[in-house]
């Protein structure tokens, strides 16, 4: 799943951030979903919410994805190669 799959009848907000040398998405997965883990694995961010599992594909130009989530709230910050 990329993160322009993520749509609003799934309930999802998902934004992209681009910098000079970083991009940022996030996705509100709203505030009922406070206890949500997330992970990184390889090239992809894996999001588990109660029964359901969401996961991220990240640009192969990436280094160094830092990933957290907060009152329901994915941030997700990726470096760009250098």
């Amino acid at each position: 799943m990329t993160l322009e799959q993520f749509t609003p009848e799934e309930g999802q907000v998902a934004r992209r951030y681009e910098y000079d040398d970083s991009t940022v998405m996030a996705v509100d997965f709203g505030t009922e979903e406070a206890d949500a883990s997330v992970d990184v694995v390889d090239d992809t961010v894996i999001v588990v919410l109660a029964d359901d599992q969401y996961e991220i594909e990240l640009p192969d130009t990436t280094e160094n994805p830092h990933t957290f989530i907060k009152n329901g709230v994915l941030t997700v910050e990726l470096e760009e190669e250098r």
